[in-house]
């Protein structure tokens, strides 16, 4: 059969930080009377896989589909299981943990854990927004531990004002915080492994806590190296060893033309249009939608308005 834009699915994930924006920003149907902080567009883990929701394909995992057609939608022979890449909207409410991630070295040491590098592309933000990422200069593992007896962790970060179309890349064992009104999309390696450090002190209904990872979070840390402070805003956002993504917009009336050989991830940030799938054939997308186009698949898109979107290659 001849492959097409493939739509995938979205997994909602309740989060205490979490609130209703993806439901008022992108019209998601979110479960109601629910905090729904995530929302995992393109997911391929034990727990979650990505489902087709468009076209023939319809009711397939991304992960059956590539197994079936291979470098049709990869475009290379040697693709890595499982998908190589997760890619989540974000709606933070509230602030998140103060957290950290770990690299492959540290995962080699302590046995356990998958790396996780990822960036944050704001989608939006209420004034005065901000983003905690990695420690100032000059902090040590004794001044952080100190930090954490003390509840005083986010003294130690460096805390960033953050506006619409920045995006920031944090590779593994950057300690982190989202912090409250913010909507982002990231991109990360597929990895659920979170050590954190501190939660503000947050407890559930039952007043209970959340497991902290103290000693595997400083396991984790990078301490000896300085903080990325640089931000992207247009064309190449990230280039990494895992993935690029590239910063796209389309005017209305306007139309974007795909070549096949390279599989593309879109990430619809706004605006609405459709895929030319044949002469006859066309696949609606908008705001909030996640496509993987195959890399066999050479067509175009046309722009009913102004569209922006994220195209991530590996």
């Amino acid at each position: 059969m001849s492959l097409y834009p493939l739509k995938l699915k979205p997994i909602f994930k309740e989060r205490i930080w979490g609130g209703t924006r993806l439901a008022t920003r992108f019209a998601k149907a979110l479960p109601p009377r629910t905090r729904i902080g995530e929302s995992w567009e393109l997911v391929d883990l034990p727990q979650d896989k990505s489902i087709v929701a468009n076209g023939e394909l319809a009711g397939h995992s991304i992960a059956d589909l590539v197994n079936r057609y291979g470098d049709r939608i990869t475009g290379t022979k040697s693709f890595p299981s499982p998908f190589p890449v997760l890619i989540k909207l974000l709606d933070a409410h509230d602030v998140l943990s103060v957290q950290v991630h770990p690299d492959e070295d540290a995962c080699r040491r302590m046995g356990r854990g998958d790396p996780k590098t990822e960036c944050w592309y704001i989608i939006d933000a209420e004034p005065g927004s901000t983003i905690y990422r990695g420690l100032k200069a000059g902090v040590t593992r004794e001044d952080l531990k100190a930090a954490i007896a003390q509840g005083a962790v986010a003294d130690l970060l460096n805390n960033i004002s953050v506006e619409p179309g920045q995006c920031y890349f944090l590779p593994a064992g950057t300690l982190h915080a989202i912090g409250p009104g913010l909507l982002i999309a990231e991109i990360q390696l597929p990895s659920d492994t979170t050590y954190r450090v501190f939660d503000w002190n947050r407890v559930d209904a039952e007043g209970k806590g959340r497991e902290l990872h103290i000693e595997a979070s400083l396991e984790c840390i990078h301490f000896d190296t300085p903080a990325d402070l640089e931000v992207t805003t247009r064309g190449r956002l990230v280039d990494c060893d895992y993935f690029k993504v590239d910063k796209h917009q389309g005017a209305g009336g306007q139309q974007t033309r795909f070549s096949d050989g390279v599989m593309r991830i879109l990430l619809f940030l706004g605006g609405a249009g459709h895929f030319t799938q044949t002469t006859s054939e066309t696949t609606d997308f908008r705001g909030g939608d996640c496509f993987i186009l195959p890399a066999s698949y050479a067509g175009s898109a046309a722009f009913s308005e102004t569209t922006e979107y994220l195209a991530v290659t590996l």
